[in-house]
């Protein structure tokens, strides 16, 4: 039922969007990254960023908008990481940056450079999400 609400307000996209809608979308995304959905807040917020191309919104709102969406991109990595991480807390002690992207293509098609991936992680680390430390450029696990 949620892809079908997404796929009518995408209709809707393609009008002309007034402020108080954009707000309400804006607010969607935001409920989206809540429940930890991330690719569908992503969908919102980009087809936003596309009206917003468009339109004359306040500056407010357009900054809010590229800050969910860098919000947004952020913590779909950070799940994406998470999730193959934890299948390889108990099969190894260490993994490297390089390893751990290769990984992330072949088993989940995600593409993400070993920087990226190290960014990624300090932030999951700050966030009390793991308790991993950063070795050079690996990750003990």
């Amino acid at each position: 039922m949620v892809d079908n609400q997404i796929q009518a307000k995408v209709i809707l996209f393609h009008r002309k969007m007034n402020t108080e809608q954009f707000v309400k979308e804006l607010s969607s995304a935001q409920s989206f990254m809540a429940e930890e959905e991330y690719e569908k807040a992503l969908e919102v917020l980009y087809n936003l960023r596309e009206i917003e191309k468009k339109g004359d919104f306040d500056y407010s709102l357009t900054h809010k908008l590229y800050q969910l969406i860098s919000n947004s991109e952020s913590l779909l990595n950070q799940q994406k990481i998470l999730g193959i991480l934890k299948k390889f807390e108990s099969q190894r002690e260490k993994i490297a940056f390089d390893s751990l992207s290769k990984i992330l293509k072949d088993e989940n098609n995600f593409s993400l450079e070993s920087g990226t991936i190290r960014r990624e992680i300090e932030m999951l680390i700050l966030r009390g999400k793991v308790n991993y430390k950063i070795q050079g450029d690996s990750l003990i696990l």
